[in-house]
């Protein structure tokens, strides 16, 4: 069966971690979607690794890590990812597989993506201007180059075509802007290419099936978070990928019928990226020092990040999509130094209360409604049984459950990997 491992908010709720944590249990870890934007932190004999593209179980000798054709990869990043990666005594050759589908970055793709931003002044989405938006844009265009087809003899003529149809559409900006900056990206692009070529890629849909079919267990992992589907998320304030778990089937191309457990995985707080609604940011000094406490910088871009209390409206949506069978609740311990804690258990818009998120978010006044909590006011850092966290902590777990209808399994608190209790 696939179990399915998936953000719940707006992405860096710390599946990276949860994921390395239950990679031992499987024989296969599957990433299904996304691109490098996503950075998936790790600490690794108390060292911190960022992954990108690469599934989060490639610490794990004997785990297979399997990229699908619902990522899009860009071959230099995945080549610098892949070699620090090398250099940490892993050897990607016995447990790295790439879907010959899977769409690749091209240079002129984020010379689209920057364009883009430039021109939505002050509309930007908030891209991370890696070229994931016009890579998707391709793919569903059908105009878009695959892993597999780096190995052809042909790739250079299909690679001239591509480009040549970016630089036509990046004529209605300033091309000066982007010339130099695509002839640096080009030179790279193509050492990074023959990099790509020594790597296993698989026919990945027959290569995933016969594991299954083999009796092999799989864990798929999800990147960004389940608020920036490019259907069900605040849009147009999304990624462009479907980042719920109705994605795992067409990501990696299995059947409904193997999905067994979704693992959902939501910070005890709230946090965001870029641009976009997020009805519980806080904008003073709780904000900041919920900031400060939790160390709320972008794993790859090192933005900060919007903080707020936990949105529970928001997951409550996000559950239903995906079905979340349990939860991980991570960054438990960040709350420690707080008095009070709060959750939104409803909006209040036009002065009438929901607890369904709008058709569009954005330019509503969306008032959250809050319930309040007693704080714990200690470290709970140390604890390594559930039944060892102070009785406010547990209170507020529970209300968590109790509103979601959905256990919450696993307690993270703190970034080790040990630092997990089971509930």
């Amino acid at each position: 069966m696939v179990d399915v491992l998936l953000g719940l908010q707006w992405g860096d709720e710390g599946k990276g971690k949860i994921v390395d944590y239950f990679a031992g249990k499987y024989d296969v870890i599957a990433r299904f979607q996304g691109g490098p934007n996503a950075g998936h932190t790790l600490y690794v004999n108390g060292q911190k690794v960022v992954l990108r593209t690469i599934p989060s179980g490639v610490f794990h000798e004997n785990t297979v890590n399997f990229i699908g054709n619902g990522v899009v990869l860009d071959p230099v990043a995945f080549q610098k990812e892949s070699e620090d990666i090398s250099a940490l005594g892993i050897d990607l050759t016995k447990n790295l597989f790439i879907a010959e589908k899977t769409h690749i970055i091209v240079p002129t793709h984020r010379a689209l993506d920057k364009a883009s931003e430039i021109s939505k002044g002050n509309d930007k989405i908030g891209s991370t201007l890696k070229g994931i938006g016009p890579a998707y844009m391709d793919k569903t265009g059908r105009n878009g180059l695959r892993v597999g087809d780096v190995l052809s003899s042909e790739f250079e003529q299909r690679y001239a075509k591509l480009k040549q149809k970016h630089l036509e559409l990046l004529s209605h900006f300033d091309i000066s802007e982007f010339s130099a900056d695509i002839a640096a990206w080009e030179a790279e692009f193509f050492e990074a290419v023959k990099f790509l070529k020594t790597m296993n890629v698989v026919a990945g849909e027959y290569f995933i099936n016969e594991k299954l079919k083999a009796g092999k267990k799989v864990l798929a992992e999800g990147a960004q978070g389940s608020m920036l589907d490019v259907d069900f998320g605040t849009y147009p304030f999304v990624t462009s990928s479907n980042t719920i778990s109705a994605g795992v089937c067409n990501g990696l191309g299995i059947a409904p019928q193997w999905i067994k457990e979704v693992i959902g995985v939501t910070k005890a707080y709230c946090t965001r990226v870029g641009s976009g609604p997020f009805p519980t940011e806080l904008h003073d000094a709780t904000g900041e020092q919920l900031r400060a406490a939790g160390h709320e910088f972008g794993a790859v871009t090192g933005r900060p990040r919007r903080c707020g209390w936990i949105d529970l409206v928001a997951l409550n949506y996000t559950c239903m999509l995906s079905g979340v069978t349990q939860l991980v609740m991570t960054k438990s311990d960040v709350l420690d130094e707080f008095d009070e804690v709060l959750a939104c258990t409803a909006y209040e818009i036009d002065g009438q209360q929901t607890k369904q998120l709008p058709f569009q978010m954005t330019g509503l006044d969306i008032t959250p409604v809050y319930e309040t909590f007693p704080g714990w006011t200690e470290k709970t850092a140390t604890c390594k049984q559930f039944n060892e966290l102070p009785n406010e902590m547990k209170s507020f777990v529970s209300s968590v459950e109790k509103y979601l209808g959905v256990p919450v399994k696993y307690v993270s608190n703190g970034p080790g990997r040990d630092q997990i209790l089971e509930h």
